[in-house]
């Protein structure tokens, strides 16, 4: 009798195991998180089915390019609709909590990331950085007889004369990073001359941040200014592309996460916060071949990609940026696109 009741409770006490695993595997499946991604929509899918994998948890998440983010969120803000926002330069999420859209989350797993990658008040966290480059066509370098560039004022020599496809800052936030930056690093009246003088070298002003890296890949251009994902991208594939990093300086986004206020799935939105920020995430941005480098300080940045450290990177003010962009890109129009 004795055993047999030892028995009793040793077949209940596994059954009460794994009903606990079975309803933990259960609440993870039920949860489906909503994103709404302003990262690419590849990469957004490699790094969202990561999280899945990783906790089991499910992820809806729909495509929206920076403005149009922040207009959803807005017209929802009284019935949420989406808990996180991923992706978009951190100025965008700074608007997003001056608008109350937002509510702060300290990840345990931000402590370690440098102070411009994250919000003092919790509002939002830069996951991955991309910085400005230059990217050269070398078959039109070696014809052309011309030197590589290795600073900003070399972009100026008359060999470069309609050869250089850069964005505009009228639409890219691309093209305004590089206005900005370099306005915090020269002051504005030296930015917008050196602008003006870059403007004799200008083939043409694309409407894309990305187009310019398509341009020198095919030999439309000799050189293109933009963030350096898609000129990785391409170099990989084998276009006969050199990526330069200005030794003066470069500016660089951050793009970053934010929790939705009111957001409907709380603890699965703070789970994808603290995902992204692990080593185990910032490691696989490399494996899975997004081009992005990671804002850990211990993480990997990948094949091809030079450490962060190594980078001559302009210190980029986010909050400034946002509160200056109307000014600084009619100024650019004035100045530069109509003289």
């Amino acid at each position: 009798m004795t055993t047999r009741n030892g028995l009793l409770v040793l077949l209940m006490a596994v059954f009460m195991a794994l009903a606990g695993v079975l309803s933990a595997v259960e609440h993870a499946a039920a949860q489906t998180l909503t994103v709404y991604s302003s990262v690419d929509e590849e990469n957004a899918r490699k790094i969202l089915d990561e999280f899945t994998k990783a906790t089991g948890i499910n992820v809806r998440f729909v495509f929206l390019s920076s403005g149009p983010a922040l207009a959803r969120l807005e017209a929802e803000q009284h019935n949420p609709q989406a808990d996180v926002w991923m992706g978009a330069p951190s100025e965008n999420h700074v608007l997003a909590k001056e608008r109350g859209l937002t509510q702060p989350y300290f990840s345990p797993n931000a402590a370690v990331l440098a102070p411009q990658f994250k919000d003092p008040d919790g509002y939002w966290t830069s996951f991955y950085m991309n910085p400005m480059a230059v990217g050269v066509n070398l078959q039109w370098l070696e014809r052309s007889g011309a030197r590589l560039p290795e600073t900003w004022a070399d972009l100026l020599d008359p060999v470069f004369r309609n050869q250089i496809q850069m964005p505009t800052p009228q639409s890219s936030g691309t093209a305004y990073n590089l206005v900005a930056s370099l306005v915090l690093a020269w002051g504005e009246d030296a930015a917008f001359e050196y602008l003006r003088q870059l403007d004799q070298n200008v083939q043409t002003y694309t409407q894309s941040g990305t187009a310019p890296s398509r341009a020198v890949a095919f030999g439309e251009a000799g050189i293109g200014i933009q963030f350096t994902p898609a000129f990785l991208e391409l170099k990989d594939e084998g276009y006969p592309i050199e990526i330069v990093f200005p030794k003066d300086g470069v500016g660089f986004e951050a793009p970053a996460i934010s929790i939705v206020k009111g957001a409907p799935n709380l603890e699965a939105a703070q789970k994808l916060v603290d995902w992204l920020l692990s080593l185990e995430a910032q490691n696989s941005f490399a494996r899975l071949k997004t081009y992005f480098f990671p804002v850990h300080p211990d993480a990997v940045a990948g094949e091809g990609l030079p450490p962060v450290s190594e980078i001559p990177l302009i210190e980029f003010d986010p909050v400034w940026a946002g509160e200056v962009r109307t000014e600084l890109v009619n100024r650019w129009v004035d100045e530069v696109l109509r003289r």
